[in-house]
């Protein structure tokens, strides 16, 4: 590989460890009692934002309270994404375009799981609910959005990447990027080779 390539894809393992310390997701929760909205930010390995507010509301129908030991991927997701980054520098020492396409493939998977849990998370969230709520409604459900908006009774709910996700989706394009870049690269190479 260029040596912006491998420049690039160590770059690119370097951000992934800010995953780290900036919350990855946000979930924006805004009512006429809440004009200034409630949210919940999720990092790595916790939540944190109007978490006991949420809990409080919450609790009247039937959702379990929200606590950090409920998320099991709390303790291992800042070890994935450890081992996501330094296998990514060991592709850029490297420089084999096969070690970028793994890591562009496991990134991914690891993205589209991600996605995957969160939506499987506020699923169960949402539909088990405590049967002794105070407040119940007949086949009513509150599982917050995976992405975008949803109005939950009468609270508009919205959930989308914070920093953090930004950052994956960020490192995911630019990945991608050196890939295609790298094998139009490698063609135009063999083309040339096969000309002269």
């Amino acid at each position: 590989m260029r040596p912006i390539s491998r420049i690039m894809i160590a770059l690119a393992a370097l951000a992934l460890l800010v995953l780290l310390v900036v919350p990855i997701w946000r979930i924006d929760l805004a009512a006429p009692q809440y004009p200034e909205g409630l949210y919940l930010q999720i990092f790595a390995d916790r939540f944190e934002g109007d978490v006991e507010k949420i809990n409080g509301l919450n609790h009247y129908i039937g959702m379990a309270y929200i606590k950090d030991e409920m998320f099991k991927e709390f303790i291992y997701l800042p070890k994935i994404i450890m081992v996501l980054a330094v296998l990514g520098l060991v592709a850029a020492a490297w420089g084999r375009r096969i070690l970028l396409f793994l890591g562009l493939v496991t990134l991914s998977l690891f993205g589209l799981w991600a996605l995957w849990r969160m939506w499987d998370w506020g699923y169960e969230y949402g539909h088990n609910l405590d049967p002794r709520a105070a407040i119940k409604i007949e086949d009513q459900a509150y599982q917050p959005p995976l992405i975008g908006h949803k109005q939950l009774l009468n609270f508009d709910a919205w959930s989308t990447p914070d920093i953090g996700g930004w950052i994956l989706f960020g490192v995911m394009a630019l990945l991608a990027g050196v890939y295609f870049l790298e094998i139009r690269d490698m063609r135009r190479r063999m083309q040339a080779a096969t000309t002269n």
